[in-house]
């Protein structure tokens, strides 16, 4: 009996002992689990907050790398519709157009202050090829634009206030913007993308005369492509209203123009189109910042 005591004694000890090994050995390996999982995912989770770090760098390096590459294309894109010249630049535009039996040939000259205010003066010589009286000098445009808004933050959109007044022209010049002073002021808005520039501008006119005065306003709305190879191209309506149509008579003009840039230069070709009297007008113009 005594025999039987001792091994139920010694069977209950091991069997203990085995319990409370499989107790031991349970709860190491639960808390090597345990330790496992959270040396598990902590590469897990590192990666992807490291991953998402990175995009938004890596993102934020090359939109400040490609902003300031795009400031810079547009900086240089002279016939870009909301093209401003730049703080302490000249912009040169030497042109010549032809139309209806006249030639036409001109300088622009464009000075920036504080990349936001350009003041500029404008003249052009007009050859008549049918009518000798009427060769002469236009009135000399005195202008300027102030940029409202440059575009940045949220609103994207671009705005400038554009005025000026022309005198001293002609007097036997019929055209009114040869032969008499006048004054404008209008508005000019639109936004840059990547390879397009959209714009519109409206412009009114007053020419303040009794035998020949006259007011008209200008709507035009354009479109700007920048192709590869320094080709860029546009197309653009300009629609004028008249307040005495004998002198000056409602027009409707399809405007096209491709140029190429060489630098700080560019070569413009024009071609005009007038629907209501089917007049053409073609020309050149070179500009130049420097």
């Amino acid at each position: 009996m005594k025999k039987y005591l001792f091994v139920l004694c010694g069977l209950f000890c091991m069997g203990s002992a085995f319990a409370e090994g499989v107790v031991l050995s349970d709860a190491s390996v639960s808390d090597d689990a345990v330790a496992g999982d959270v040396v598990s995912e902590e590469p897990f989770v590192a990666p992807q907050t490291t991953r998402a770090n990175s995009n938004q760098t890596s993102n934020g390096y090359i939109a400040q790398q490609i902003q300031p590459a795009f400031r810079s294309i547009l900086a240089n894109d002279l016939s870009d519709p909301l093209f401003l010249v730049p703080d302490n630049k000249f912009l040169s535009d030497t042109y010549a157009y032809f139309m209806d039996s006249k030639l036409r040939v001109g300088q622009y000259i464009g000075y920036g202050i504080n990349n936001n205010f350009v003041i500029h003066a404008k003249m052009h010589y007009q050859i008549d090829f049918t009518h000798d009286d009427e060769n002469g000098f236009s009135s000399t445009e005195f202008g300027g634009t102030y940029r409202m808004n440059h575009g940045t933050g949220q609103s994207k959109i671009i705005s400038d206030a554009l005025f000026g007044l022309k005198l001293w022209g002609s007097s036997h010049v019929r055209t009114p913007e040869y032969a008499d002073s006048s004054y404008y002021a209008g508005l000019r808005f639109g936004r840059n993308f990547a390879g397009l520039t959209l714009a519109g501008t409206v412009k009114s006119t007053w020419v303040f005369k009794e035998d020949r005065g006259v007011s008209y306003i200008d709507f035009v709305p354009e479109a700007y492509f920048r192709f590869k190879y320094d080709w860029h191209g546009g197309i653009g309506f300009d629609f004028k209203k008249s307040t005495n149509k004998y002198l000056l008579p409602n027009q409707e003009w399809l405007n096209l123009k491709l140029l190429r840039q060489y630098g700080n230069t560019q070569w413009v070709g024009h071609f005009d189109y007038e629907f209501e009297l089917e007049e053409v007008q073609v020309g050149l113009d070179i500009k130049i910042l420097f």
